[in-house]
């Protein structure tokens, strides 16, 4: 039976170069899938990976339909055998529904990836609504890493080096940016409460008025 299935976890962990390897393996036995993204860091229409791999992707933009997309799609003789959605937690709730009535009404498996929470640990709203949908949901293993070389649970909003806890909730950015910019980081529980980045972590350790006490 076809599934909706939502591949989730923090950033880092791999979720676009899942679905990158999941296109290759399938296209390797001749379906033909089709590939949506939302604000990926590659540009429009373009699904990569922090690994250097990227591929043309349909734009699905807000107010996009991929239920009257792929029926168009199909009924002009269009080929369609599954659908891969990336950066899923930047879809409305009414897209995801799409999604599943793709998969219901269509019989075509659909996988989405993307972040559970965002950088206030709350939950994004299309992530939400694949929680409630999806008939599958895969935390991916790739566990990315803390600073401290715990695993990783938490996304964590930075700017120049220090967590910021306020704003709006979608901002395109990079666990790769320089510590001037607006960027993310990856950070366990513990550092995400005490909102302690790398950059912070680095200057406390580098000040003499710091006391050796883990409150």
């Amino acid at each position: 039976m076809p599934e909706l299935v939502f591949f989730s976890g923090t950033m880092d962990c791999g979720k676009s170069t899942l679905a990158l390897q999941i296109e290759h393996n399938r296209s390797a036995r001749g379906l033909q899938g089709m590939i949506f993204t939302r604000d990926d860091r590659a540009g429009e229409g373009k699904l990569s990976s922090r690994l250097g791999l990227v591929t043309d992707a349909v734009e699905a933009a807000e107010g996009f339909d991929f239920y009257a997309y792929l029926v168009a799609h199909l009924s002009k003789g269009g080929r369609c055998d599954y659908v891969i959605a990336d950066e899923a937690q930047f879809l409305a709730p009414g897209q995801i529904d799409q999604l599943a009535r793709v998969v219901d009404d269509l019989d075509l498996d659909v996988f989405a990836f993307g972040i559970t929470t965002d950088f206030r640990s709350k939950l994004f709203p299309g992530s939400q609504r694949l929680v409630e949908l999806a008939d599958r949901v895969e935390v991916l293993q790739v566990e990315a890493l803390c600073w401290c070389g715990a695993r990783a649970t938490h996304n964590a909003r930075t700017r120049g080096g220090e967590m910021v806890v306020e704003g709006a909730q979608v901002v395109v950015g990079d666990v790769n940016q320089s510590e001037d910019e607006i960027g993310y980081e990856v950070l366990c529980r513990r550092h995400h409460r005490r909102r302690m980045t790398a950059a912070v972590a680095r200057a406390a350790a580098l000040s003499p008025d710091v006391l050796p006490i883990d409150a």
